[in-house]
């Protein structure tokens, strides 16, 4: 079952690399008491995803915040190490805050995983991006598939 607007977050630990190394962090830690973006696509270092996903957000994050937004997060099924090495290659500094779903197990239990397996892929991400207040989802934007349309940043901003 796809995760819904008015739907609680599910608990899950993910992983995200900081100074000290890669650090498990929990969906409570990342959404509760705050008001996020989660923007998810298929891969790190893969072509929209390098080429307007990710770059969009990092430009926008300034208006992302001046809108009440208090955390831009970028979800991929990639290790730590991927999406810090991605977020450096793009400058996100502390705009964008790089989390890795490794084993896919926050992107299957939103329902949003997408078998990309014949590509030589496997289980990825869907590219969708939500907004989250207080661990509960005020907005949902699921791309349909090959398409980048409702999910970038402007589309978002918009939607504040």
């Amino acid at each position: 079952m796809t995760i819904q607007v008015g739907d609680k977050i599910p608990s899950v630990t993910l992983h995200h690399k900081t100074d000290a190394g890669v650090v498990e962090i929990s969906t409570e830690d990342i959404f509760n008491g705050k008001k996020v973006v989660l923007f998810a696509l298929p891969g790190a270092f893969t072509p929209t995803c390098s080429a307007a996903h990710l770059p969009g957000y990092v430009v926008q994050a300034d208006a992302l915040k001046d809108k009440g937004i208090d955390s831009i997060v970028c979800l991929s099924v990639n290790d730590a190490f991927v999406m810090n090495a991605w977020g450096e290659q793009h400058n996100v500094e502390d705009r964008v805050m790089m989390i890795a779903d490794g084993s896919a197990h926050f992107t299957q239990a939103v329902g949003l995983d997408l078998d990309l397996g014949k590509g030589g892929m496997g289980i990825r991400s869907q590219r969708y991006a939500m907004i989250v207040n207080d661990g509960v989802v005020d907005l949902l934007n699921v791309e349909a598939p090959m398409k980048f349309e409702v999910s970038d940043a402007e589309t978002i901003l918009r939607g504040l």
